[in-house]
């Protein structure tokens, strides 16, 4: 949230997220992807996840472009009116969070259990199953990256590139 908060600064006065803070939240979001991808927002590898923020050969990986220049206007709205549309999908795709008794899993995460059953009877993840996981997390990160201020590109309603 500290993040946060000095980039929507920055970006108001500069247009430019500070490069640092930029470099450090994609890598956050990495090492957030790859714990989710190792657990169950996919069950997508045995491999535990490398604890760091830089990108290493590991079979779930987060880019993100660091934008040269940010929208003053776009960073007043993007990350609630703008985004509200998404976060309702998001909340359906990820689940809600909590204490024990409030967390709620998300489609991904419901996915994911049925692939991890299929895999312990079949010795096989289903392929459609596996797309649609990874396209629901794909969409969420790209949802993630506009929220916090990272790009001015509006995320596509859609959970895989063509």
């Amino acid at each position: 949230m500290v993040v946060w908060i000095i980039a929507f600064f920055a970006i108001l006065f500069t247009t430019r997220y500070p490069k640092s803070l930029f470099d450090f939240n994609v890598g956050v979001m990495r090492w957030t992807w790859r714990v989710g991808f190792y657990s169950y927002q996919a069950l997508g590898t045995d491999k535990y996840p490398p604890f760091t923020l830089k990108s290493v050969d590991y079979p779930a990986d987060l880019e993100v472009v660091y934008p040269e220049k940010l929208s003053r206007g776009l960073v007043l709205v993007k990350w609630w009116l703008l985004a509200i549309p998404h976060y309702v999908v998001a909340a359906f795709f990820q689940g809600r969070g909590g204490g024990e008794r409030d967390w709620v899993p998300g489609l991904a995460n419901v996915l994911a259990i049925f692939a991890a059953v299929a895999l312990l009877f079949t010795g096989k993840y289903p392929e459609d199953i596996f797309k649609f996981v990874v396209g629901m997390n794909r969409w969420s990160y790209r949802v993630i990256a506009y929220a916090a201020l990272m790009t001015d590109c509006y995320p596509p309603f859609r959970l895989w590139d063509d």
